[in-house]
């Protein structure tokens, strides 16, 4: 019976099957690297807002604490965005013909709120409260970095599921005192692990198995 097959249907399917292994895994590595790209995650990238809030000039320039503009941050689950009553008080007195902010001003007379864009927008399933994260010592700086210098905001982190566990498994690294929760630039009077347990027996930090059980964060 003559042969059907040349012999190089031979190679030629080794190399088709290798090939489609390849495609198969080359199209998975990208789907990861895709998700874990700026595309994706949206960070380090600038969001276009009514008006460009330089936090590096209120805060570094100024001087004015976070608390001044986010003023749940300590007792609520958000960081409430502040109403315009709020930039008035200073920029009633200052600043008051500057073209720049007459959306602010045309706020105020109208009582129309500013529309401001979300920055770190966690999807609807996931459960974030500030409060439990101040009063258990996580710094401004740790979740939104260096806030004080960006004249632009952009989100910091990935704010992916890996990166919310990073913490919740080691929160020693990460914990500082209290009163530091809302310092720029926070560098630890000692090793930071030494000081971070100390601080999660002292605010009562649940056990990791607590942390990173699946209701903590969905709820």
């Amino acid at each position: 019976m003559p042969q059907i097959f040349h012999r190089s249907a031979n190679t030629l399917s080794k190399v088709s099957i290798f090939g489609i292994l390849s495609l198969v895994g080359g199209l998975v590595l990208l789907a990861i690297v895709l998700a874990r790209s700026s595309y994706v995650t949206k960070q380090q990238i600038f969001v276009e807002q009514p008006i460009q809030f330089s936090h590096m000039h209120h805060v570094t320039d100024d001087g004015i604490d976070c608390r001044y503009c986010h003023t749940s941050v300590e007792t609520s689950s958000f960081a409430n965005i502040p109403p315009t009553k709020t930039c008035m008080n200073c920029h009633g007195q200052i600043w008051v013909t500057s073209p720049f902010l007459e959306p602010v001003r045309a706020s105020f007379r109208t009582g129309t709120s500013l529309r401001w864009k979300r920055v770190n927008n966690l999807p609807d399933f996931v459960f974030f409260n500030h409060s439990i994260h101040v009063k258990k010592g996580i710094g401004c700086e740790t979740c939104h970095g260096r806030i004080d210098q960006m004249p632009l905001v952009s989100q910091h982190p990935t704010l992916q599921m890996s990166w919310c566990l990073d913490c919740h498994r080691a929160p020693e690294r990460y914990i500082r005192p209290r009163d530091e929760v809302f310092t720029m630039g926070y560098v630890p009077a000692g090793r930071q692990e030494e000081i971070g347990e100390k601080l999660k027996a002292e605010y009562h930090i649940r056990p990791t198995r607590e942390l990173t059980d699946c209701w903590t964060c969905h709820r």
